[in-house]
């Protein structure tokens, strides 16, 4: 259980993912601009990571200036239920417990 978790462990990681989810491929600048208060270090690192894993794909296209494009692996994309199931776990809160709770979730739109 533990190996399972660090895959999404982090304060970055599922709202990296959350901008990737339906299939988007975003670029890296894009990402950046969508996700505030992430440093560029940050962002590197947990994508990265998210590679390493098999949940996020990386296409470079070489050219001038470099374009680095991301997205959801088949197998990241079969995460997205078990992600919106948490979120309507969250939504389904009890009232003294949900007012704590930050529900809102990054728009993947830009």
């Amino acid at each position: 259980m533990q190996n399972v978790l660090r895959v999404l462990e982090g304060r970055w990681k599922l709202i990296i993912l959350f901008q990737l989810f339906g299939g988007q491929v975003r670029r890296f600048s894009d990402l950046e601009r969508s996700i505030p208060g992430i440093s560029q270090k940050m962002l590197i690192q947990q994508l990265r990571q998210l590679e390493s894993d098999g949940v996020v794909g990386r296409i470079v296209h070489h050219q001038v200036p470099p374009k680095v494009e991301y997205h959801l692996t088949e197998w990241g994309q079969s995460l997205c239920p078990a992600l919106d199931a948490l979120l309507l776990w969250a939504e389904n809160a009890p009232e003294e417990v949900r007012s704590s709770l930050i529900l809102d979730v990054p728009s993947s739109e830009t």
